[in-house]
């Protein structure tokens, strides 16, 4: 099979791999890279649990295909953490109890720090369109939507 090469950024990393045409961003990052913190969940772009950042805009990764990304910049939930240090966010998921099962998280804090790179201090509203396409299964909701609000810069 024909390999495509292309060069990108993930979590501040210059990669340049040789990838199949038809894998997919999610397969990229999870097999290719071994970022596993990016959940494959529907594989239909329904559940949200892969959203990564895409040059700074959420995007569903097994809906995305890897060629796709070539010269661009993805963020992944380990792109989070700085100098072993977490995210206010994720300081702020923990401080609400906004992580439940898990299995969600990953997703939901991506989408949320795209909120939050466009505007510090979200109203309930504006953080419910954020995560809108983000399903959790444990209905964390309410914790999830807090924690957004209580972030500390």
């Amino acid at each position: 099979m024909t390999k495509i090469p292309i060069t990108t950024t993930v979590n501040g990393t210059v990669h340049t791999l040789e990838i199949a045409p038809h894998q997919t961003l999610l397969e990229l990052l999870r097999e290719g890279l071994g970022l596993t913190g990016t959940k494959c969940g529907c594989e239909i772009g329904e559940c949200g649990a892969c959203t990564v950042l895409l040059d700074g805009e959420p995007v569903n990764s097994c809906l995305v295909l890897a060629p796709q990304i070539d010269g661009r910049n993805v963020s992944t939930v380990e792109g989070l953490m700085r100098a072993n240090a977490t995210d206010p966010l994720q300081d702020a998921f923990m401080d609400h109890d906004a992580v439940h099962c898990g299995f969600c998280t990953p997703g939901m804090l991506m989408s949320a720090r795209a909120l939050l790179a466009e505007d510090a201090h979200p109203d309930e509203a504006s953080i419910r369109t954020a995560i809108s396409g983000n399903l959790c299964r444990c209905t964390g909701y309410v914790q999830i939507i807090e924690a957004i609000k209580h972030v500390k810069p």
